[in-house]
């Protein structure tokens, strides 16, 4: 009995149509053919056929007993050293054949393959690309790759061809001029209406295969799909980057994962990877534009349950699956008004990130004082020696060339004063939390301190893209974060883009002749499911107050200066607490003040650890009481007891109070 894998290709031979002169060049080089091309480079747009070839032309070369090497540019890693360790037996098994599908998505290791990992395969091996883009001029036209690189531009099936691939696929004759018409020779089109049922066909239709012509195809096809529940797992597909039965069993609990993922596996537009399903890329975003017209709401609460999904795992995922999970989850707010001012989408210049080590730091220290200067440059060495963790250094991925490096630092509470006294900008954004909320003890901030491109000096990039995923991949996954900020020289420019997203704290701190703006983020105020929800509706994230006029322990201050100037009217009606903002906008601040303080004070009786504290402090401040032994006296305590619940009750007081003045009567 033959094998599943020879059931396979014997299905794939029959169904098979044209692209003769690619099989016919490629059997000769499998031959061993001296003339023939050593790269098979495939191009053509979406639903040409690309895959389908790629996998008869591997059938092809597996029946010759040649070893097989297929990847997926979808799932390749930015670093050149993942793809070598993936594709090791290309360089030491001769006769290896390298299958790469979907070239489009790691087009940025182009130079690096020509130059570097090409010329080192071992001998009689091969290589099949397939992508949409055509490979750069300089290949193409290089003298040394001209007998080795072949590429061949997939056209449309020609009548002929288009007529049997409908024959194969067993459509109604009746029916297959009219499916002509409708899909022209695009293969993904002719495959998509083949698999429509004959009712579907009831009624006359353009011509052309457009984007429109498409998604009333796939509508089509699709029908009334057999459950809501089904409805559910289409809408997961046309979102998530790749779709696993694990990820549908975490997304939609409440159903049947293997059942609806073996019924996503069925349809004729979806296509297999070692991470899942993943509709074709034509059929994708067809299929996605259809849904969100079509259902907008669930569109959305799609989006929202697979960011959640994204986070938890972003939580709760080894190490080396992190960035991954990154990826998927920025992934979704590509089309997102906020993130396309954050983020290029760009693959020029495509940069990977590897973590600092000692023989980069001469490169990091020189790039940091031709941009910055050398203030900057010792802040980086300064950063380097305290946390050297904190730096990631990044190469092109075409030369292996460093070309910027980033640090983002987790500073813990309180505040180092070696720090402080070193660096401005931590010390601004030190500043920034004591006047807002500050860091308790146990927990942290953390800061992108340094974003040195020089090429690309802090303007929006490939370095900013990964920096940034990283940024948020920590804040997720971090315990007891308290606050994330960024640094940006040019401050107008990046309030603009961060606008919505992080908060312009209004520091300006400056190192050597260069000015700074410092943005961040309260992570105990706005969560980051939170913040990740509000990138999903591309609607500004909710943020913090302004901060106080004061620090926080001056605050505290003026609350025990009011309150010991509360017999003497001229020393309370001058008494700090009135410029806080707690006491501004008002008709009478000085009687309004003196109101707060009472029932901020009576307040804390609602909490029975406060009962006693609110007695201390009405005792020692309202009551008349001269002295606080005379206070203690009135209490029947004490008078150490007595001092205890005063202390108690100043430091319930201020924290209440201090609530306020960042956060209103709320």
């Amino acid at each position: 009995m033959a094998s599943v894998q020879e059931r396979l290709s014997n299905a794939r031979v029959q169904a098979f149509i044209g692209r003769d002169d690619e099989l016919e060049g490629f059997a000769r080089a499998l031959a061993g053919d001296p003339q023939s091309p050593f790269v098979f480079h495939v191009v053509g747009p979406g639903g040409i056929g690309k895959s389908t070839l790629l996998r008869r032309m591997a059938d092809r070369a597996r029946a010759t007993g040649r070893p097989l090497l297929e990847l997926d540019g979808r799932f390749v890693s930015r670093d050149p050293a993942d793809f070598e360790r993936a594709a090791a037996p290309f360089l030491e098994v001769p006769g290896t054949v390298l299958f790469v599908d979907s070239f489009e998505h790691c087009q940025w290791l182009e130079t690096w393959l020509w130059q570097r990992f090409l010329p080192r395969a071992a001998d009689d091996t091969l290589v099949v690309l397939a992508g949409r883009l055509a490979p750069q001029p300089q290949w193409t036209a290089d003298p040394a790759w001209a007998g080795l690189l072949q590429v061949r531009e997939l056209q449309p099936f020609s009548a002929e061809q288009a007529r049997s691939l409908l024959a194969a696929a067993q459509v109604l004759p009746q029916l297959r001029e009219r499916v002509l018409r409708f899909a022209g020779g695009n293969p993904l089109a002719l495959s998509l209406a083949a698999a429509a049922r004959a009712s579907d066909w009831s009624r006359e239709d353009v011509w052309a295969p457009s984007a429109d012509v498409l998604r009333t195809l796939l509508s089509g096809l699709i029908g009334e799909v057999p459950t809501a529940a089904h409805r559910r797992a289409l809408e997961l597909a046309a979102q998530a980057y790749s779709t696993s039965e694990e990820l549908l069993a975490s997304v939609l609990p409440e159903e049947d994962a293997h059942q609806l993922f073996g019924w996503l596996r069925g349809l004729p537009f979806m296509e297999s990877t070692h991470r899942g399903l993943h509709p074709h890329d034509a059929a994708r975003e067809t299929l996605a534009a259809d849904l969100r017209w079509r259902a907008p709401n669930a569109f959305v609460a799609m989006r929202q349950r697979l960011a959640e999904e994204y986070l938890r795992l972003l939580r709760e995922a080894p190490e080396e699956q992190v960035w991954t999970v990154t990826d998927e989850l920025f992934y979704l707010f590509r089309e997102g008004e906020i993130v396309a001012r954050l983020r290029t989408w760009s693959r020029e210049d495509e940069v990977h990130d590897r973590p600092l080590q000692p023989d980069d730091l001469d490169v990091v220290l020189r790039m940091a004082e031709q941009t910055e200067g050398p203030a900057s440059a010792e802040l980086v060495r300064y950063w380097a020696r305290r946390q050297p963790q904190a730096f990631s250094v990044y190469r092109l991925v075409s030369t292996g060339r460093v070309v910027a490096f980033t640090a983002r630092l987790a500073l813990p509470a309180p505040a180092d004063p070696e720090d402080v006294a070193a660096d401005p900008v931590v010390a601004a954004a030190w500043a920034y939390t004591e006047a807002t909320a500050p860091v308790r003890p146990g927990e942290h901030i953390g800061i992108s301190r340094f974003t040195v491109y020089p090429e690309r000096y802090q303007v929006p990039s490939r370095v900013i893209d990964l920096s940034s995923s990283r940024a948020q991949a920590e804040s997720a996954r971090a315990r007891a974060r308290a606050y994330g900020f960024a640094v940006w020289q040019d401050a107008d420019a990046w309030a603009e883009r961060v606008r919505g997203s992080l908060t312009d704290t209004g520091a300006r701190p400056r190192v050597g002749d260069r000015t700074y703006g410092v943005f961040g983020v309260d992570w105990r105020h706005v969560p980051v499911e939170t913040w990740l929800r509000h990138f999903i509706s591309a609607t500004a994230v909710p943020v913090q107050e302004a901060p106080s006029a004061v620090s926080r322990s001056a605050f505290e201050q003026a609350v025990r200066e009011a309150l010991a100037h509360w017999r003497d009217p001229g020393a309370f009606a001058a008494c700090a607490l009135l410029r806080a903002r707690l006491a501004a906008d008002s008709a009478d601040p000085v009687e309004d003040l003196r109101a707060l303080l009472r029932e901020a004070v009576d307040d804390l009786a609602r909490d029975p650890r406060g009962a006693r504290a609110r007695e201390a402090l009405t005792a020692g401040y309202f009551s008349g009481a001269p002295t606080q032994e005379a206070a203690a006296r009135r209490m029947g305590l004490p008078y150490g007891t007595y001092r205890r619940h005063l202390r108690q009750g100043l430091d319930l007081l201020c924290e209440a109070l201090w609530q306020r003045e960042l956060h209103g009567a709320d």
